[in-house]
């Protein structure tokens, strides 16, 4: 699914805590209701010129943490944001101690320059580069694989690791059975640090 900020904002320049606010409930009003698999909500911010730091504090990363706090199928990433935006989107993530992925878009809906904006703590890191590696996990799996090597002596450590990331929006949750397992939100290889 995709957002457009120009659509939803009729402005390429996005400032302020207020229309922020107001962008958030637009937002939300357009994602649907009905249950999907977990997916990317691509916030498209194609045409936006400048987008202010509380502007995308007060929609996108609460945006992202409406949708993660309600458990919902859809997980936020920031498509086609220029420099400028990019930026700012850094700055509320390094103030906030969040993380978010960002990527290009195309039309057709292809992602390409996949990067994460904001810091994971280094046992986050080597998770979600796991995540990355093997695209689907279980702590069950990374326990067996990783435990000697990460000195863990339960599944549970890989638990909150990876429930960590999907609270985050980073990594996709999903259940098979009663098993919960863990996918990337995009697929392109390529993160950034």
């Amino acid at each position: 699914m995709r957002i457009s900020l120009m659509q939803v904002s009729d402005n390429p320049v996005l400032a302020g805590a207020v229309n922020g606010k107001i962008a958030f409930a637009e937002m939300i009003k357009s994602i649907p209701d009905e249950v999907v698999g977990p997916q990317p909500l691509f916030l498209d911010f194609g045409g936006i010129a400048v987008a202010t730091a509380s502007y995308l504090r007060e929609s996108v990363f609460t945006l992202k943490a409406y949708l993660r706090a309600k458990s919902s199928s859809y997980y936020p990433a920031v498509a086609n944001a220029n420099s400028d935006v990019w930026d700012e989107l850094s700055v509320i993530a390094h103030a906030k101690n969040d993380v978010i992925v960002t990527c290009e878009l195309t039309d057709e809906g292809i992602t390409s320059n996949v990067e994460l904006v904001g810091n994971l703590d280094p046992k986050q890191r080597l998770t979600f580069e796991l995540v990355l590696k093997f695209d689907e996990v279980d702590a069950n799996s990374l326990m067996e694989q990783f435990g000697e090597s990460e000195k863990t002596k339960s599944t549970t450590a890989w638990n909150n690791r990876l429930a960590s990331l999907a609270s985050r929006g980073i990594i996709r949750e999903y259940t098979k059975g009663r098993s919960k397992y863990y996918r990337p939100l995009l697929t392109e290889r390529a993160y950034g640090n």
